[in-house]
């Protein structure tokens, strides 16, 4: 079995609450199912669970290089060269990223409210770039939009592999049957 789960802000990607934030024990999971991979509990967005082990352990394997798309709020109108800069890698604490997909995105329609908001600040603006990646390091994309000056406000994961959140709003789920690798 394998879940498409819209992971909240502030919700941790296990099982076990910690450190005041909740879990996904929280949300009506079968059992026996556990987090296909991570995402920060300040991120939003795709997280797949499964009782599929040998998945699990497909998706974790960095030689696999399933991708993942992501959507960024970045502060500043981000500008093309940090685009390129973007996919063609950036030095992040000594490692150089393998290159990704990055280009400007709109700020979807159906996107939901944020709680609590993002800071907002009057005078500076915010963009929204798409990054598809195939290797998931640590806070990536974050320390990656900061590497090219523009930080990233909110981020959520909007598609793994060829399973897309669609229009699955934060804590919902559903058991998905397309083929995740």
């Amino acid at each position: 079995m394998v879940i498409l789960f819209n992971k909240p802000f502030g919700v941790l990607s296990q099982f076990t609450p910690e450190g005041g934030h909740p879990a996904l024990d929280t949300f009506g999971f079968p059992p026996d199912v556990y987090a296909a991979g991570r995402l920060d509990h300040d991120s939003e967005g795709a997280l797949l669970l499964t009782d599929n082990g040998k998945l699990v352990k497909k998706l974790l394997d960095p030689k696999f290089e399933h991708p993942r798309t992501y959507l960024a709020q970045v502060e500043g109108e981000i500008t093309p060269e940090a685009l390129k800069q973007l996919s063609k890698g950036v030095v992040i604490k000594g490692y150089h990223t393998k290159p990704c997909k990055a280009e400007r995105a709109e700020q979807p329609e159906n996107l939901w409210d944020r709680v609590p908001p993002i800071r907002y600040r009057a005078n500076i603006p915010t963009s929204w770039v798409r990054l598809t990646l195939i290797e998931g390091k640590n806070r990536q994309v974050r320390h990656m939009t900061a590497a090219v000056g523009f930080p990233t406000l909110r981020l959520i994961r909007v598609q793994i592999g060829n399973i897309a959140i669609a229009d699955l709003q934060p804590g919902e789920w559903r058991i998905v049957t397309e083929q995740v690798l």
